[in-house]
């Protein structure tokens, strides 16, 4: 069977040549990582099993958002979550799945992967007639990726509730909740607990890593709605043994500690300061900034042709961008927010590579 590099999913950070010296291809807190959630980590006892019903955790997660413990549902990474649960929506007869227009790309491969229809939904201003057609298992992000704008189905979500048998499985990816920056919609800023909107039918899928700073080590948790035993218990049966590791459970741990969400709500302040900073940085650079990101990360489309050449040249001199074509923004690169200093390396190595003509002519752009 011969090797093909298109197997591989598209993602930001470390790729063949290593670590990049300044990643702005990852949304990963750029203050991180926590020192007391890294210490935990590294503290955690890797010569034994963890409590394979992780009944200490469940407690705690269950604690941090007011919910009964059965409703906790530890997962080995957002990603496997996203494909444990679209197995199940396979399993219960799901013929397609619904995501947003630009969003996550694991949403749609592991539908695809399971013979089920992909439907983009529209996006803004193509939903304010109302909901779309109801697909089998529905997926939202707020705030949204890439661009880091508010999910418009939410509030679709919550006018038109799901909920029975032959209701489809909503779930609403909150990665990046923690990580918002801005007000927009009565939402808030993370202030040390969760803030979203209470909609019973829908399930949220949590992923603390990005937050705390440390992506590195792969855990996650979903809370299932309020009556939703029975698929609790399928999800369960679908799962490995043991899906999080010590140091899965050691970060999960720590994400619900006093002094860990402290440490986070402090960093808001930094990144605010430091988009603001990147924002007139890319402007300075001649480039277009898509408008409405809430997060730690935004997009924008360098004023260039030949967009993958030169992130590629980028990448050589140890700067990293994320194209965003997989997204389905040709053109355009997301930028997770960094410190002042990685921002001047950005502005120098881009400047040097328009200076040594590696830019391409418009003729040889794809």
């Amino acid at each position: 069977m011969t090797w093909q590099a298109g197997a591989w999913h598209h993602h930001g950070g470390p790729d063949a040549l290593g670590a990049p010296v300044h990643d702005f291809s990852t949304n990963s807190n750029a203050c991180g990582p926590c020192p007391e959630a890294q210490h935990a980590v590294q503290q955690a006892d890797a010569t034994r099993y963890p409590d394979p019903q992780y009944t200490a955790l469940r407690e705690a997660l269950a604690a941090f958002h007011g919910v009964a413990p059965w409703r906790i549902v530890p997962a080995a990474s957002s990603s496997e979550f996203i494909h444990r649960i679209t197995a199940l929506a396979a399993r219960q007869g799901a013929v397609q799945a619904q995501v947003p227009l630009h969003s996550y790309g694991d949403y749609a491969q592991a539908a695809q992967a399971r013979g089920l229809g992909v439907v983009r939904r529209a996006d803004g201003a193509g939903m304010a007639a109302g909901l779309p057609d109801l697909a089998d298992l529905e997926w939202a992000c707020e705030p949204s990726s890439p661009l880091g704008r508010a999910d418009p189905v939410l509030a679709l979500w919550a006018a038109v509730p799901q909920g029975g048998d032959g209701a489809p499985l909503r779930v609403l990816d909150c990665a990046y909740a923690p990580l918002r920056l801005d007000d927009a919609d009565g939402a808030v800023p993370w202030l040390g607990r969760p803030a979203l909107p209470d909609m019973p039918s829908c399930w949220q899928l949590w992923t603390p890593n990005k937050a705390l700073g440390l992506t590195g080590v792969r855990a996650a948790y979903a809370v299932a709605p309020g009556g939703a035993q029975e698929a609790v218990r399928a999800l369960q049966a679908l799962a490995p043994s043991w899906a999080v590791g010590a140091h899965g459970v050691a970060l999960l741990q720590a994400w619900v500690q006093p002094g860990v969400q402290r440490w986070l709500v402090h960093s808001l302040d930094s990144l605010r300061g430091w988009k603001q900073r990147q924002t007139a940085l890319c402007l300075e650079l001649g480039w277009t900034v898509h408008a409405g990101s809430l997060a730690n990360y935004f997009c924008a489309q360098p004023a260039c042709p030949g967009l993958p050449k030169n992130l590629a040249v980028l990448r050589a001199s140890g700067i990293k961008l994320r194209d965003a074509a997989s997204f389905g923004l040709p053109g355009s690169v997301r930028l997770g927010v960094l410190a002042p200093r990685a921002q001047d390396a950005l502005r120098t190595a881009w400047l040097a590579t328009l200076r040594s003509g590696a830019q391409p002519k418009e003729s040889d752009s794809p």
